[in-house]
């Protein structure tokens, strides 16, 4: 019996997903819960695994095109299923798998996208106008073109064309048919590589340094995060507010633990530290760990800290929360940290990773930053920004010394919180980190 499978809810109520790299070919045996394939959504990649376990029969989709969720992604043959099922729309969606951590696939009629060629002028915007409208919705002066679709052919093969130099596009347009394989890019490169070239001219200028302009398709995880910075921008009042702190004592905490070797492996670091504080100052200023339900006419202020931490990867910023983090102790935060941002940044975060924070922490101190004002993550009250520890002269003990200090940048959503509550916000994360002892006080 041939049974589809359609693209799940990956979550968060998102409503497409790319897919990056099938691990799956017609023909193929699969087992139940076996990787099929990679897709992107707008926060993260996403390891899809297989609901069945059968033959593939059908790859309705290529790598590149954006499916909406609910349209058939793959087809599968699963021997000793019962043949009424085949013809029974009804049975089918009753057979429709409950992956753990999916949502329901609602049907949809959309039609796939192709990933936009990067090709010369308006080539790529006018292929993503074609396939997005109907041809009545085109403007009549506009050239006929005919649509180009992006060759097909596995991510190997992709490699091996870059670095032999060939164009998949010219080797497509040759008559190639169906995916183009290891041997038609070498038999392409072997050719041209024997054709003649021309007798250089005698004289010929300098080489421009300029190169083309390159267009870039606006998806996945950028775009989310554009999406999400704008609506936060133009519906939450930002105000900042900023404190510059000597944070001495807290650089000769990190290096005491790191040379004990109880915590060597820790790894806790001056951001452990301060996301300790931030956890800890949230108790007093609850108005910081909130956020304002407008449909509801309420403030809500949550019962634990989710704590938010940015992370800037390859696909753009993401920003996945430590769940309950006002639970866990320094160690176990620090821990907790590394691990969600190295998820992060290798792609894996999960669309609950991602969901679900309360307050969070940018630290572009890393990049050498001094300050800056970040921007909130929708639904949050507040996210602290920690600048680069530096080595100045500062007022200690009634004179001059080199001390460790560092710039604390507070964002605030003005709805949820008045000055006064931010000042006092920072102003004890500021003690913590200038006195580490001080989270007794707290605690």
């Amino acid at each position: 019996m041939i049974t589809e499978f359609r693209l799940p809810d990956l979550g968060e109520g998102l409503r497409e997903a790319e897919i990056v790299q099938w691990h799956v070919a017609a023909g193929d045996e699969v087992a139940l819960n076996q990787t099929i394939a990679e897709v992107e959504t707008a926060k993260a990649v996403v390891e899809l695994p297989s609901p069945f376990a059968g033959t593939v029969s059908a790859l309705h989709h290529a790598e590149g095109d954006v499916v909406p969720v609910g349209e058939v992604l793959i087809a599968f043959d699963i021997a000793g299923a019962e043949t009424d099922a085949a013809t029974s729309p009804t049975a089918e969606a009753k057979r429709e798998p409950n992956l753990v951590g999916y949502g329901a696939a609602p049907r949809s009629d959309a039609r796939p996208q192709r990933r936009a060629r990067a090709g010369a002028g308006g080539d790529a915007i006018d292929l993503a106008v074609r396939e997005a409208a109907p041809h009545d919705a085109i403007a009549p002066s506009a050239p006929e073109r005919e649509p180009r679709e992006r060759p097909r052919s596995t991510p190997p093969v992709r490699k091996l064309a870059r670095d032999l130099g060939v164009d998949l596009d010219l080797l497509a347009a040759q008559g190639v048919d169906g995916l183009i394989t290891r041997e038609d890019v070498e038999s392409y490169a072997a050719r041209t590589a024997a054709e003649p070239v021309a007798a250089a001219p005698a004289f010929t200028a300098p080489e421009s340094t300029s190169t083309a302009d390159e267009r870039i398709p606006i998806r996945g995880v950028r775009k989310y995060t554009a999406d999400a910075m704008v609506r936060s921008a133009f519906t939450a009042p930002h105000a900042a507010t900023f404190l510059t702190v000597d944070v001495t004592a807290s650089v000769a905490f990190v290096a005491g633990l790191r040379a004990d070797r109880r915590y060597a492996d820790d790894r806790i670091g001056i951001m452990a530290v301060a996301a300790k504080a931030v956890c800890l100052a949230l108790r007093r200023t609850p108005e910081l760990n909130a956020t304002w339900d407008d449909a509801a006419g309420e403030i809500v202020r949550f019962g634990r800290v989710n704590l938010g931490i940015a992370a800037a990867t390859d696909r753009g910023l993401v920003v996945p929360s430590v769940k309950d983090a006002g639970a866990l102790s320094l160690v176990d935060l620090a821990q907790s940290i590394r691990a969600l941002a190295d998820t992060a940044r290798a792609g894996k975060a999960t669309p609950a990773d991602l969901a679900g924070g309360t307050f969070s922490i940018t630290n572009y101190g890393v990049f050498g930053v001094d300050a800056g004002t970040p921007i909130l993550v929708p639904g949050e009250a507040g996210i602290l920004g920690l600048g680069a520890v530096q080595r100045r002269p500062w007022e200690h003990e009634g004179g001059v010394a080199l001390r460790d200090v560092m710039t604390l940048s507070l964002s605030f959503d003005h709805r949820l919180v008045d000055g006064a509550e931010a000042a006092r916000f920072l102003t004890d994360v500021a003690d913590v980190l200038r006195e580490p002892g001080r989270a007794m006080v707290f605690a």
